[in-house]
């Protein structure tokens, strides 16, 4: 598919010579930072050294107060709590978070997390009753809970109070509980919108350990917020760059038991980063409920010995091959509804419909179809009498508003602007189909069509030294809001040791015209230009620099994002 190249701005060149004097980094490496805000001292030493004291005042949170006094209450009273949280990775970290925190202390205490099959997402009836006939006055929701006003009432009723903790957007009323915790509330004035739901429980934590603990005591569980942040895909800078950083820092050196298991279970050997959490950790935690039941999750990362770890983590791995097995078959089932039918390989949106699919990986599933076409991306089947599904979006569509268009035919839905749920009666699916399919023809521009990749800035080989990788790795960590830097370099040529693996990768020595400087270069998945670097001709490529260690021996290599043959 081609790509379409989106250059960053470039700093007026007075602001760009006195960054890099202040802080003495080249004008690349200068050029980068600025383009991330970073214009003085100040803000350069806070962006490269991360502190804990940089984290905001939990208690700037709207209904911060009311939910640490209502727990306190809880507590003093001998009041049963539940931890109630999503089935995802971001609930159960949230649930694992604030469960060991309380049950440290506090022995009346358990955890629930709804059944996807039987339940679906949110706060569900069925929940409410469990909480009910067990004795529960208090639940704590988490990562779920902003547009559950009917089952906060319900509760209320029931005499069993609610602190909610939730990050995604409000819908038009805000739930009648105890403390609603959530910066997008229009009356919340946090100074940082994009916690995630396990972030959010850390706040709460941070907050009550303030008031009445110690507060030093809630940093032991980063590990879980970094995992959090990671796969549920928020942006990595302001408050969540020192979540990250330090939970990083946790998760590599002594991770709780239930992770160091994950980690040894995948074969890690060598320290995580963001992208590593993405591809290794997060799929696993995810597999417990998307096969089975996500309270596998929450018992293996509430685990206090690595035996037990290891057992359950065993468990969980399985249900990953499992999970694995349904995706990469819907997967091709999907793409092989698209490619075979004129009217859908045509349309601007794709909503695919099969009610045997496997509710569990319908997200993976529509994250692929966005990969494979390139366009906003709904997958539905069939659970409990009803239709829902997962939806997945393209860079600068706004998939939730695009949903909210339609939700007159919906049950009800929620999300991000880049992917939402929703579930709908059956007799609404044709009419949901042709509405959505007339929302994003009229929203989605022909720019929206074509995979971006976003260059930061061009630079000459021989400026790209030890000491630049030394300044870059410390950009780290990467993830939206602060990405990894992508350049771009022009007149590049295949030096020698052309070469291709796995019929999929290539691999290369490359040189640069006026420059002596050579790296080795890889590049996945692009055999479509092995002819063109085999017949010799110049281009231009975008690409990131990384470090390959091979036969103990560390070096920078190129790894490129996309080839230009002008």
């Amino acid at each position: 598919m081609q790509k379409r190249w989106q250059y960053k701005p470039t700093p007026p060149a007075a602001e760009l010579e006195a960054l890099s004097k202040t802080i003495n980094v080249n004008p690349y490496l200068a050029t980068v930072l600025w383009q991330r805000g970073i214009r003085d001292f100040d803000t350069a030493r806070d962006f490269f050294r991360p502190s804990l004291s940089h984290l905001h005042d939990p208690f700037l949170l709207t209904d911060m107060e009311e939910a640490v006094h209502r727990l306190k209450q809880a507590i003093d009273n001998r009041e049963k709590i539940l931890i109630y949280g999503d089935y995802d990775v971001d609930g159960t970290t949230a649930v694992a978070l604030v469960y060991s925190f309380l049950k440290d202390f506090y022995p009346h205490c358990d955890f629930y997390i709804p059944d996807r099959y039987a339940e679906g997402y949110g706060v569900s009836e069925a929940g409410i009753t469990w909480a009910e006939e067990n004795d529960f006055s208090l639940i704590i929701a988490l990562d779920l809970g902003i547009k559950a006003s009917d089952m906060v009432t319900l509760a209320h009723h029931k005499g069993i109070d609610f602190i909610i903790c939730d990050h995604h957007l409000p819908g038009g009323e805000i739930p009648n509980a105890v403390a609603v915790l959530d910066p997008k509330r229009e009356d919340c004035t946090y100074p940082f919108k994009e916690l995630s739901g396990c972030g959010l429980g850390f706040k709460l934590i941070q907050a009550y350990a303030t008031r009445y603990g110690n507060p030093q005591d809630v940093y032991q569980y980063l590990d879980l917020v970094v995992v959090s942040i990671a796969s549920d895909i928020v942006p990595i800078n302001d408050e969540n760059r020192v979540l990250a950083h330090f939970g990083l820092q946790k998760l590599n050196q002594s991770p709780r038991p239930g992770l160091q298991a994950l980690k040894d279970i995948a074969a890690i050997r060598t320290d995580l980063d963001i992208s590593g959490i993405v591809f290794t950790l997060g799929p696993r935690i995810n597999a417990a409920g998307r096969v089975a039941h996500a309270r596998a999750a929450v018992e293996l990362l509430i685990c206090t010995t690595l035996e037990e770890a290891n057992e359950l983590a065993e468990k969980v791995n399985l249900k990953n091959d499992l999970r694995r097995e349904f995706d990469l078959s819907i997967t091709e089932e999907a793409i092989a509804m698209i490619e075979s039918n004129e009217q859908l390989r045509n349309a601007r949106s794709t909503v695919l419909f099969k009610e045997t699919w496997h509710k569990g990986v319908i997200g993976i599933v529509a994250a692929r179809c966005v990969e494979k076409f390139y366009r906003p991306t709904i997958i539905l089947t069939e659970s409990n009498d009803k239709i829902t599904g997962s939806a997945r979006s393209v860079q600068n569509f706004d998939l939730y508003q695009a949903i909210h268009a339609c939700s007159d035919l919906l049950e009800k839905f929620g999300g991000h602007k880049y992917a939402a749920g929703l579930t709908l009666d059956k007799s609404n699916l044709a009419a949901f189909q042709q509405r959505f399919e007339e929302v994003v023809a009229q929203n989605l521009t022909e720019d929206m069509l074509t995979p971006v990749v976003e260059i930061d800035v061009p630079v000459q080989f021989d400026a790209l030294t030890g000491k630049f990788n030394s300044v870059l790795k410390q950009m780290a960590p990467f993830g939206p809001e602060n990405h990894k830097p992508v350049f771009e370099a022009k007149g590049v040529f295949v030096q020698n040791a052309l070469g291709s693996f796995k019929d999929r990768h290539i691999r290369f020595l490359a040189g640069q015209e006026g420059n002596e400087t050579v790296f080795s270069a890889v590049a996945f998945d692009a055999m479509e230009h092995y002819e063109a670097l085999a017949a010799g001709l110049n281009f231009r490529m975008a690409f990131t620099l990384e470090e390959n260690t091979f036969n103990g021996i560390t070096s920078m290599q190129l790894r490129i994002k996309d080839f230009k043959f002008d």
